[in-house]
């Protein structure tokens, strides 16, 4: 069998950046003393007068973005989830938000992708937070292809948005031959009629794992990749609810005003559903990436034997 590619997002991310700076002179990258991390080497030497550090000080970062878009100008500000909303979390409120500023927020290394640096690097709160905001578009791309499809998204997109750049490598989802992407719609990967399983970005794949691993058991379970976290695609969660008796949402973050959250809010209006909901539902330990998974019942062997359990 051969061998799955794993990618990690900040590359598809920095090369789409780059491309598209070469195209509109408009594009520029604003960061937080994370040129590395952001993987932002290669557009630093092409472009460096395009390039802006401001240092560790997020709030100036999120503050100058929304100065340079005022001016007309197409900024993604980049740097580490749990500092650009966490830290600068009012200046995402009022500077971009409110003003409905062209600024493009990159949010780099979500979920516990930092793993051993403890819960202090960990971005969990990040959806909970930047959803409840309004007019901010908030996406989480599944993969590679549809990674470089919202950056592209968003530097068209004539308003705010977030976008959650993965730091953990991950598969390519399915070979889609529609790469652009849309807010408010999802991309239903496996039709079920047993349960129905909603994840976003990292977990997507795992879900998808889970599925297979439940499909040989004879049990149907359909997947959809909700990357629109804000705005969502409300009528594919009532189709899942109409069709199945039990939905999954999955997430590398606090299902708390997540994904998991927006799940609820549908299906109490529209159509109530058994659901479970998995994530991170506090502070995560100091582990690895996979120890982090593995200990939020995250792995694809979890989110399965939570699907059991909830048909049951």
């Amino acid at each position: 069998m051969n061998a799955v590619t794993m990618t990690d997002c900040r590359k598809p991310f920095a090369e789409t950046l780059i491309e598209l700076a070469r195209q509109d002179e408009r594009i520029v990258a604003v960061c937080n003393d994370s040129v590395g991390s952001s993987n932002l080497g290669e557009f630093q030497t092409l472009f460096p007068d395009r390039l802006v550090n401001v240092g560790i000080a997020e709030q100036n970062m999120v503050g100058v973005g929304a100065g340079l878009a005022n001016a007309g100008l197409i900024p993604f500000v980049c740097g580490a989830s749990p500092f650009i909303t966490g830290r600068a979390l009012e200046q995402v409120k009022v500077d971009v938000a409110y003003n409905r500023s062209h600024v493009v927020l990159c949010g780099m290394s979500p979920g516990f992708a930092y793993g051993e640096l403890g819960a202090t690097h960990h971005s969990i709160e990040d959806l909970a937070w930047l959803r409840a905001i309004d007019g901010l578009d908030v996406v989480v791309p599944a993969d590679a292809r549809q990674t470089a499809a919202a950056v592209r998204w968003a530097a068209t997109n004539n308003g705010p948005s977030f976008l959650r750049i993965s730091r953990t490598p991950v598969p390519e989802i399915n070979e889609r031959e529609d790469t652009d992407f849309k807010p408010g719609t999802s991309e239903t990967l496996l039709i079920g009629s047993d349960a129905t399983i909603i994840a976003t970005g990292t977990m997507v794949w795992r879900a998808m794992d889970a599925a297979r691993q439940l499909g040989n058991e004879g049990v149907s379970v359909g997947v959809i990749n909700m990357a629109s976290i804000a705005p969502m695609d409300e009528a594919a969660v009532v189709r899942a609810a109409h069709t199945t008796r039990l939905l999954v949402t999955v997430e590398e973050s606090v299902p708390r005003g997540g994904l998991g959250g927006a799940v609820a809010e549908v299906t109490a209006h529209y159509s109530p559903v058994r659901m479970r909901m998995l994530g991170t539902d506090t502070f995560a330990p100091t582990g690895n990436v996979e120890e982090l998974t593995r200990h939020f019942g995250l792995d694809s062997e979890s989110i399965a034997a939570t699907v059991r359990a909830g048909l049951a």
